[in-house]
């Protein structure tokens, strides 16, 4: 039982991680956009940076998840 529950939080967890990544490349792109303001770039480098923690933090969870299904 324990096996489909870490099975089912590492396909969470990696699924989070994604949606992580996909922000903090739009974050990025909106960043470095000329045509935005100077606030409106900033507060997308700012949470580009707190993605960037959200994917790390998501990605470590479903590797220990992963390892712990094949146990």
């Amino acid at each position: 039982m324990d096996t489909i529950k870490n099975a089912a939080n590492y396909v969470q967890e990696s699924i989070q991680g994604a949606g992580s990544t996909a922000s903090k490349e739009a974050n990025k792109n909106v960043a470095k956009d000329s045509d935005a303001s100077l606030g409106t770039r900033a507060q997308a480098a700012f949470d580009s940076a707190g993605d960037k923690v959200d994917e790390q933090t998501h990605n470590r969870k479903a590797d220990v998840h992963k390892e712990a299904a094949k146990h």
